[in-house]
This record gives C-alpha cells, structure tokens and sequence, in this order.
C-alpha cells in the first residue's frame, strides 16, 4: 500500500520554501524592532491546559483537538493555539516577576485542529503570534495591532482593514450576559443545537455561530458597547484614540467577539480586501485577556495578543500578485573539468564555504557544457573552472557570469573577492 500525507497536511517543497522564509523573516525583524523577544513552546501539552485556557464551550476544544493518552494514561493535546502555552511559561518560570513588565513575547510553531481542510485551512498549520502580558495599558493595545499592521505593510499586502471591538469587563460582561440570553432563549429552538448549548454556558458565542450568524435575531441582538460601564467605556476610547494617533484607521464592530472565551475588553481582526481571496477574509485576530493568567495559577496579570496563520497569509499575497523575493542566489559553482582536478575542487568548495560563500558543484560526473548549463540554471553568480592544467598554476578562471569578464585568479584570491565585495 502506498503511504500519503494524512488528509489536513501538506508537504513545503523546497521551491515554497523560500517563500515561508520571506515572511517568518519579516516577521521576526518587526517583532524585534518593537522588543519582542522569541519565545518555544511544546508542541503538545497536558489537555486541561486548553480545556481551562481556551474554555470548554469553544469549538476548538469541543470539537477540533487532537487528544490522545500517553502510556502512563496521561491526557496530553497536540496544541491548537499558542496563547495558552505562552501563558502557561509566563506562570511555570515564575516570569511576573521580571522588572520589565510588560514582557513581550512572540512565537512561531505548527498547531493543529481537526477540521474539514480547505483553502487557507489545514489541520496542521503554522501560526505566528505575539503576547505582551503584565501590562494594563491602552497604548500596549495600539502597539500590538500597530505591529501586526506593520507586518502585513512589510510584506506588500495594502487592501487590509482592521475592525475592533471591546468585550469589557467582567462586571460589563455580565450584565451584557443577562441580556443577551434574555434576547435568545424565547427563540432558542430555531438555532443549532451548539447555540443551544452555549446559550447559558456563553451567549457571547452565538454571535460568533458559522451556522447561524445570519440568523435576525444575531442582527438584533444587544450590543455590548450599550453595557459597558464607566472604566471600560474609557479604556476603549483611549485605544481608538492611540489608533488614530498613529494614523491607523479601523471600523468599530459590536459582534466581534472572536473564538476563544479568554478575551475581554479590546479584539480585534485585520482582514484582506483582496477580490481574488474573498471578500472580508480574516488574517489575524487577538485581543486582551484578563484572568488568563491567574487561571494557570499565577498572580493577576492582564495580557494582549494575537496570532495568525501563515498559509493563510500567504494566500492573501499569491491573490494580491505580490512577488516574493528568492531566496539569497548562489554565489559559486565549482566546473570540475577533468578527473584529477576532482580534489582540488573540493577543497576550493570547502574553503569558499569556510568563508561564508555559498558555493556547489556537479555531483552527476557531467560533461563540462552540461555543468555550465547547470551553472545557469542555479543562477549562481560567479564560476570556477579547475582543471588539469589549472592545477599546475594554482590559478583558475574565475568568471562573473553576468557580465561576462573572466580572470585568472587563486582560490585565497577567489575568497578575497567575495569579502571585499
């Protein structure tokens, strides 16, 4: 029987590579610039991790992870989020306690969800996000979504919007709770049986249904900006004005309430425009969570972040015709033009690569017009000939395959070159 990938992965061929490098570099150099430290997590971890962290009337945890047990009968997750493993180290290396708070972190790893593949959804996909726990600041909300606007900006993708909402404190929550349940549960039968459930597990979450998002009584139901009180009210307004500050425009809307049950006060999304990747496609998405921390058994600790995927991501570029540069050319091709110069060319590669020159040669004992082709096809930009008479000077032509100009130069010579130019 022939072993394939299992449904929901795929394999990165090299030639895709490249393209996975262009954005995990850019992002890595965003989040140093803001003063995010990079942060590894495992790739499973104890399942009540994610039952406590994420909350249990999610989908994700409901539905969509992979649990297995270990064979100490130990429930352990393949983790479908990075939040709650970040959290989880902030508490496990006692990290409340470092002087400069807020600590700001970002990650990026595999994660995985049992969930029907399609376009830009896989079962195991790639996400990148960002955390700054210890800080209850509405500029550390403008900073996080001004670095992932930033990113999206560095990478070419332009067409993108950004909508925000405030989910309010716990007090506002609650009263928001009561009313929307009250709004509901006459019509509760009309709404598929997860609705129902949450109905009084969390009523939030119908706003958030897949099935029944267009049912009227979503339309209709109480806004949560109608029920936050005075405090909460004023932190959203300080974040819209952060936003405006910086110059980063936003549209305030009152369902988005996002996918997880750990968010209050500021979510937000960035979604792309582009006609090609239909309309309206979430990219990103995070918020502020209160309470998380304290869930894992350490102090009170506010937190923000938000994560995104990184096929999706790059589905956004391929539908926005944004060309994504190569990966760094090769620098030298080695033509081995005889047998007994085969040594010699070796050590050549060997020293071209000590010196931090990309280099390579035939593998396949080609002829030398098929190594020169070879040569071309790898775009390398200088070659090197070695051959038997070569040998004898210790000089070998050294051609600049752009232009054409070719000279007689050492190996030492040859490295030289590369790192004066």
């Amino acid at each position: 029987m022939k072993i394939q990938l299992p449904r929901g992965t795929r394999d990165i061929l090299p030639e895709e590579v490249q393209k996975w490098h262009f954005l995990e570099d850019k992002f890595r150099e965003i989040c140093e610039n803001y003063r995010y430290a990079e942060i590894r997590t495992p790739i499973f971890e104890h399942t009540e991790l994610f039952e406590r962290g994420v909350g249990d009337s999610t989908d994700i945890v409901s539905k969509e992870m992979y649990t297995f047990h270990d064979k100490k009968n130990r429930s352990l997750t393949l983790r479908p989020e990075g939040t709650a493993s970040v959290v989880r180290a902030f508490v496990e290396h006692k990290m409340f306690g470092d002087v400069n708070q807020p600590v700001k972190l970002y990650y990026n790893g595999p994660m995985f969800r049992y969930e029907r593949p399609q376009g830009g959804r896989q079962r195991q996909f790639t996400q990148i996000g960002v955390e700054a726990i210890g800080s209850f600041d509405p500029a550390i909300d403008a900073e996080i979504i001004s670095l992932a606007m930033n990113f999206f900006h560095s990478i070419g993708l332009k067409n993108i919007s950004l909508t925000i909402n405030s989910l309010g404190d716990k007090e506002s929550r609650l009263k928001h709770r009561e009313a929307l349940i009250a709004h509901f549960e006459p019509r509760i039968d009309e709404f598929c049986s997860d609705c129902q459930n949450r109905l009084h597990k969390n009523p939030l979450r119908i706003l958030d249904c897949k099935t029944d998002h267009e049912h009227p009584l979503v339309a209709t139901a109480p806004s949560i900006l109608d029920f936050l009180n005075e405090e909460s009210r004023l932190y959203f307004s300080q974040v819209k004005g952060f936003l405006e500050a910086i110059g980063i425009p936003f549209v305030v809307d009152p369902t988005l309430v996002r996918g997880l049950d750990y968010y209050n006060h500021t979510t937000f999304e960035i979604m792309s425009e582009e006609e090609g990747f239909g309309a309206k496609t979430t990219l990103c998405g995070g918020g502020r969570y209160h309470g998380l921390v304290e869930e894992f058994d350490g102090p009170a600790t506010p937190g923000i972040g938000f994560a995104m995927g990184v096929e999706r991501v790059l589905l956004a570029l391929m539908a926005a015709n944004i060309t994504i540069p190569k990966d760094k050319a090769l620098d030298c091709y080695v033509i081995v033009a005889s047998e007994a110069a085969e040594l010699e060319a070796v050590k050549c590669i060997d020293s071209l690569r000590r010196a931090g020159i990309s280099a390579d040669k035939d593998y396949q004992n080609r002829k030398f017009k098929a190594q020169m082709k070879d040569a071309n096809r790898k775009e390398a930009k200088y070659t090197v000939i070695i051959g038997e008479d070569e040998l004898k000077t210790g000089k070998y032509p050294f051609k600049n395959m752009e232009s054409g100009e070719q000279v007689l130069a050492s190996v030492k010579e040859i490295v030289q070159h590369f790192e004066n130019a």
